[in-house]
């Protein structure tokens, strides 16, 4: 496991040189000025621009600044705004805030998809399953702006379940309502595709294997019919947190929620290239050691995987 876990970490380098290269050579090679608005109506002094392009290398060529930006990131530099507030502190004041929604946002569509699917997997079809059915289909077909404003108006306005905006402070409270929001689209995948898992499973050789060894039904169905099912939706479920975290600008948009994709909204809007680099550049070391830590639950869920 140690020697598989070193082997992997050390393939996470070029993948990880490799991606942030091209959000850097892509955010950069996007057309405009970059200093465009920041003198007000009137175009920059000469000697303004030629300060700001020698402060952020932009004279060099784009693989030495990729390599400049690159060597200042390993020392947890993310750089600076054009306004010189640091992107560091930007990301630390917004990420917090959208980690907690991806949290509640992936706990929502686990607990409600896996017993959906679950409960319809091992009844097979019936009324609840058409009813697991249409309920998930209508769901995967409503955008989730329309969500978003349905249930804001619903359960926060009419109702006043929840709270229809989300203060500065983000409580788990406040982004209950959010959070279902945006995981109601996930949850209706992972819903059908633990559904799906299951009743193929249902006919393995091993699960006919562990009826004939006249095992309790209890436990072939919570050791082998489960564990094994499980996998493709953990790949999911893994793979949608990194989504989530990156992917809310719509629900935050909604909500007022103080988030990373609001910040990534108004520095695209802002043409502040090296905020948007390093917060993608984030949500990149996330996918990858979201991905390392599913692949070693693996061998967890199923003893038959061994990483040697």
């Amino acid at each position: 496991m140690g020697r598989y876990v070193l082997r992997r970490l050390l393939q996470l380098i070029p993948v990880f040189v490799g991606t942030t290269f091209l959000i850097y050579v892509m955010v950069w090679a996007v057309p405009g000025d970059p200093f465009a608005g920041m003198c007000g109506e009137r175009p920059c002094n000469p000697a303004f621009v030629a300060m700001m392009t020698d402060k952020y290398n932009m004279d060099e060529t784009v693989f030495v600044q990729y390599f400049l930006y690159l060597g200042n990131l390993l020392q947890g530099d993310f750089g600076e705004t054009f306004s010189g507030l640091a992107v560091g502190d930007l990301i630390a004041l917004r990420y917090p805030v959208s980690i907690q929604l991806a949290v509640i946002a992936v706990a929502i569509e686990a607990v409600i998809g896996i017993a959906a699917g679950i409960l319809t997997g091992l009844r097979g079809r019936g009324f609840v399953d058409n009813l697991v059915l249409v309920s998930t289909l209508f769901l995967i077909s409503i955008p989730t702006f329309v969500t978003g404003f349905l249930l804001q108006i619903v359960f926060g306005l009419e109702l006043g379940w929840f709270p229809a905006t989300v203060s500065s402070e983000a409580t788990w409270g406040e982004l209950i309502m959010p959070g279902f929001v945006l995981g109601s689209l996930s949850m209706a995948y992972v819903s059908r595709l633990t559904r799906t898992s299951i009743a193929e499973n249902r006919r393995a050789d091993f699960m006919r294997t562990a009826l004939a060894k006249g095992q309790p039904k209890r436990r072939i169905v919570g050791v082998h019919l489960l564990r094994n099912s499980a996998i493709p939706v953990l790949t999911f479920l893994g793979t949608d947190l990194g989504n989530l975290m990156g992917g809310a600008i719509v629900t935050e948009g909604i909500f007022g929620i103080p988030g990373i994709g609001g910040l990534i909204y108004d520095s695209i809007l802002n043409k502040e290239g090296v905020t948007v680099t390093g917060v993608v550049v984030l949500l990149v070391i996330v996918f990858l050691l979201v991905n390392l830590i599913i692949d070693l639950l693996y061998a967890v869920l199923d003893p038959r995987i061994r990483y040697d």
